[in-house]
């Protein structure tokens, strides 16, 4: 048993009934607070995106430049910026991550 649970029980003890109520209440809390924290989400770590140009984005997907011109409204990661048409790199890790996800779902016979 840890050292600081020693102390506790200890504490309880010795601890005068009237006393047990609060001491049990605190528990409850160190023991509530110790759940959340094992089934809370773990924390998503704060990424920057980078804008790509075509040639970048091509190479990541596996396409031409010029296929991501053609095609570059069907993209949900397509950032226009004026004229100039750029592509999220974290949108094509997601995108990228759920067409695996797709391919191993689905195998081609």
């Amino acid at each position: 048993m840890r050292a600081e649970l020693q102390n506790v029980l200890k504490a309880v003890t010795e601890l005068p009934p009237e006393q047990l109520p609060r001491l049990l209440g605190e528990l409850e809390e160190i023991r509530c607070t110790a759940i959340a924290r094992l089934t809370a989400p773990a924390p998503v770590q704060s990424l920057s995106d980078e804008l790509l140009d075509p040639e970048e984005a091509g190479r990541r997907l596996g396409v031409s430049k010029d296929y991501l011109y053609r095609h570059s409204r069907e993209f949900s990661f397509t950032r226009r910026i004026g004229r100039k048409l750029l592509f999220s790199a974290l949108g094509i890790e997601r995108y990228l991550n759920h067409q695996n996800v797709l391919t191993s779902r689905h195998p081609r016979a």
